[in-house]
């Protein structure tokens, strides 16, 4: 081989070594890979009239995205005899069409053909039945806290559901998200076990507010991390047929929800109102509104010991740049 033909080899195995060293400490080699995701197992849940009843009252904040609204309508409800079929996500500012599937067991269109285990996955680890990694509008990486009671609970629940043939278009996300979101996938592969509410309140507390998503909006995240120091703090701009709305401040700052009681934080979020004033519909009332009263009190005690951010968000003035929280929400300017 000439000193020429050496020198390219040479050259271009540096240039691979180079790039593969980019790559590693980078995005990682599961955009190219997929996902990591483990075997499905041929578990089945049985179905108790207990799981039934804890799953019905888990799955209210899943219909909410799995169902389609009507957005014209006061409160924007769920189209009647449409629970659970799935629809497409109304964010203007995703990237791409996100779809939520139809959870309801029809045959054709719908969840009626996924095994137990591929439902459990997709919940709390984000593979869905066909083996792709979901888009994290899906809150996996926060309800893989859900017990393994409470996941076996919701998948029941669902099988019981009436079936709703509806035929949805295909979630398409622009490049490259849609490679970079098979990084976030983990497979959970140790139980989950249950949470005592009497012999640990504030562990209880805070697993419902995990799983009921008050961090999915109320965090503010950039570039699909969570900005440090901001958990629950608000800013999260959320766009849709709504308008614009940014999450609030839920921390107990005096900007957030310290002169709050008890009870105006129950009518926040089943009656989706504070002082009298209705909320965007932004904040899905309707999802909490059969919360129970300790669980609605549960989180609301947990998130009075949270750390405190002072932190503006303020839907009344106009978006502006936000130093805090990185987003552009009313009163961003004022921080």
């Amino acid at each position: 081989m000439s000193r020429m033909a050496k020198g390219f080899v040479y050259g271009f195995l540096a240039l691979v070594i180079f790039i593969a060293g980019i790559i590693t400490f980078t995005i990682g080699w599961r955009p190219f890979l997929g996902p990591n995701a483990r075997t499905l197992t041929d578990r089945k849940f049985q179905s108790t009239p207990e799981r039934l009843a804890r799953g019905k009252y888990l799955a209210a904040g899943c219909a909410d995205c799995h169902s389609p609204h009507d957005w014209s309508a006061p409160g924007a409800p769920i189209t009647p005899g449409m629970e659970f079929a799935g629809a497409v996500q109304p964010y203007s500012d995703l990237p791409g069409k996100i779809v939520a599937p139809n959870l309801t067991p029809d045959q054709e269109t719908g969840a009626g053909n996924w095994t137990d285990d591929m439902l459990a996955r997709a919940i709390r680890e984000g593979i869905g039945h066909d083996g792709r990694a979901l888009f994290p509008q899906m809150p996996y990486q926060t309800l893989r806290a859900f017990t393994d009671e409470d996941v076996a609970s919701i998948v029941v629940y669902l099988r019981s559901v009436p079936a709703v043939h509806h035929e949805l278009p295909a979630t398409e996300i622009i490049f490259p998200v849609k490679y970079l979101i098979r990084n976030a996938p983990q497979p959970l592969t140790t139980p989950v076990p249950a949470v005592d509410p009497q012999s640990d309140p504030r562990q209880y507390a805070e697993y419902v507010t995990k799983i009921q998503g008050c961090g999915d909006c109320h965090t503010p995240t950039d570039r699909g991390n969570e900005v440090q120091g901001m958990a629950y703090a608000g800013g999260t701009p959320l766009l849709g047929p709504w308008g614009r709305a940014s999450a609030a401040n839920l921390t107990p700052d005096d900007t957030g929800i310290k002169s709050f009681t008890e009870k105006a934080f129950a009518q926040a979020v089943r009656l989706g109102t504070v002082n009298g004033q209705p909320l965007s519909v932004a904040m899905p009332s309707a999802a909490y509104k059969n919360l129970s009263d300790s669980d609605v009190n549960a989180i609301f005690s947990y998130l009075r010991t949270v750390r405190p951010v002072k932190h503006i968000v303020d839907n009344t003035l106009p978006p502006t740049e936000c130093k805090l929280c990185r987003q552009r929400h009313g009163g961003g300017d004022k921080n």
